[in-house]
């Protein structure tokens, strides 16, 4: 009876831990397998023609295959647009920051640093626009970084050029 009690208890065990296991694999594989379909917001046309500065995101530390990210970003007075060209890695809790230090390569950057989130990504690919909060001087923010805030990780910056030394 005693052996018949211990080895139910390992197997109740063993299928909790498993359970745990597979759930927490999941949140990690979900991304992958189910991506959710691209973006394709739209900037209305009153804060296109307010152009502050653009950019490009890099892929910042190419050893790293998970953590990318590519394509074009403008600044507007009232938004952060992600281009149609847009597109990350998958992963969990991306955010969208305006940050006040340029050229911001590796996670370790962002230490003690100040900066604006814009919200969470919706989308791993495509246009996207995010809202900028009133009363942010746009002057003093020269990147646009996407950040896992959940583990603390650079995804992808960008480094932003003034709209008037693009044209």
């Amino acid at each position: 009876m005693r052996r018949l009690l211990r080895d139910l208890f390992v197997f109740m065990i063993g299928g909790i831990v498993g359970t745990l296991f597979g759930v927490a694999l999941g949140f990690f594989i979900f991304p992958y397998v189910f991506a959710p379909p691209p973006a394709t917001e739209t900037l209305a046309e009153a804060d296109r023609s307010r152009l502050v500065a653009t950019g490009t995101f890099i892929h910042a530390n190419p050893s790293d295959p998970i953590h990318y990210g590519k394509g074009k970003v403008g600044v507007y007075e009232r938004a952060v647009f992600l281009e149609q060209d847009f597109e990350v890695g998958p992963g969990p809790a991306f955010h969208v920051y305006l940050v006040p230090k340029a050229s911001i390569r590796s996670s370790s950057d962002m230490k003690d640093v100040m900066f604006v989130d814009l919200g969470r990504l919706r989308a791993f690919k495509g246009s996207q626009r995010y809202a900028i909060p009133a009363g942010v001087g746009l002057a003093k923010y020269p990147s646009v970084i996407i950040w896992c805030a959940r583990f603390d990780v650079l995804i992808s910056p960008a480094d932003l050029k003034s709209a008037q030394t693009v044209k």
